[in-house]
């Protein structure tokens, strides 16, 4: 009976001990809500293929299926504000018209005023922005990363300067 009870109480201290001593630290939320785009196109020939790059028999089935779930309805899309769009939304918005006043490259140089309308298609995008909460455990050194949602970018060219728009967001 003693050596039940003996080997019972060192149980307990090591119990004790073991769970007092190693308490983990909590994760640490660095981020709650952080956004950046991801390239995935890769159009620079000194760069290996798969730097800024998915492979483009993966990259066209993906952003072919995204867009045909969002425009179908079957995915839930928000604006850059998180208000849903609906479908007729997402359609309309890729499309756009800018209006540009430009001059004729003969004499006598008239300025005329021109309407592009530029389409959308799912080979224009060319980056992915994610929205993520960052943690990190400063114990282990470690980092960990929830996404909260995503969404195709595209790039567009008004009056010479490149500007990314986010066509919407799939929020998760």
């Amino acid at each position: 009976m003693r050596k039940l009870i003996f080997l019972l109480l060192l149980l307990s201290v090591f119990y004790l001990v073991s769970f007092t001593s190693c308490k983990r630290q909590e994760e640490e939320i660095l981020a709650t809500k952080i956004q950046y785009d991801v390239p995935i196109v890769n159009n620079d020939p000194q760069l290996d293929w798969w730097i800024n790059n998915l492979e483009g028999s993966r990259r066209e089935p993906f952003l072919q299926r995204l867009m045909e779930a969002v425009e179908k309805g079957d995915v839930k899309a928000f604006d850059y504000f998180n208000n849903p769009l609906t479908p007729q939304q997402v359609k309309a918005s890729l499309s756009d018209t800018v209006y540009q006043t430009l001059m004729r490259t003969q004499p006598p140089y008239e300025e005329y005023d021109t309407m592009i309308i530029m389409t959308v298609e799912y080979r224009n995008i060319s980056k992915i922005r994610f929205l993520e909460e960052w943690a990190w455990d400063p114990d282990k050194l470690t980092m960990e990363k929830k996404v909260l949602g995503f969404g195709p970018v595209v790039q567009s060219q008004v009056a010479g300067q490149t500007f990314n728009r986010l066509l919407f967001w799939i929020l998760l």
